[in-house]
């Protein structure tokens, strides 16, 4: 029997890819292509971790799948990816500052899926990437179906996945990423009363 999606998982098997084996379609096929590559296995120097909606189950058609990464040496992860993987689609590469932070960017495409990798100086499990689909997994836990089914409604209605989160919410704030982490130290019970107002 297919699982419904992961958000009631222990938040630490986030960081091997197996529990995708077992969940939806989508994520079944998303673990195929990932082992195909043999992506977390070239990646494994820099503590990569699969994050965004296709762990959550709440994707829609054009989600990709983004793995954060941790690294010191920028330009020793971006010759290791560019020697494994510069021969798929759309490979491209940039190095940007995502709030203070050095961070590179690589992206290309294989099986349908397009790939982000972000590598920065932080622990990939530090990074708000992997912070804001635990917060987000802990949400879908309490808030069940009827609110997964409304993220993926307001991401395919253009809407990204925080927004989405604090719209849900009904939280108006000028930057739903960093509103987001709030609710980092807000325990279970809480959320679960959030939700069911």
């Amino acid at each position: 029997m297919e699982e419904k999606g992961v958000a009631s998982k222990k938040m630490d098997d986030f960081k091997n890819i197996g529990y995708l084996s077992i969940g939806t379609p989508r994520q079944r096929e998303a673990f195929t292509v990932m082992k195909k590559l043999g992506i977390m296995e070239t990646l494994q120097a820099f503590d990569p971790i699969l994050v965004g909606t296709i762990p959550l189950d709440i994707d829609i058609g054009s989600s990709d799948l983004d793995i954060v990464c941790c690294t010191t040496e920028m330009d020793r992860f971006s010759q290791t990816v560019f020697r494994a993987y510069r021969q798929l689609g759309a490979y491209a590469e940039s190095r940007t500052i995502v709030r203070g932070i050095e961070t590179a960017v690589i992206q290309f495409q294989c099986d349908g899926f397009l790939f982000e990798l972000f590598a920065q100086p932080v622990p990939s499990d530090r990074q708000n990437g992997y912070r804001h689909m635990v917060i987000e997994a802990r949400m879908l836990a309490a808030g069940g179906e009827r609110m997964r089914d409304e993220i993926r409604r307001l991401k395919r209605a253009g809407m990204k996945t925080e927004p989405a989160f604090m719209h849900y919410l009904q939280l108006a704030c000028d930057d739903p990423y960093e509103r987001l982490l709030a609710f980092e130290m807000v325990c279970d019970e809480e959320l679960s009363r959030m939700l069911a107002r």
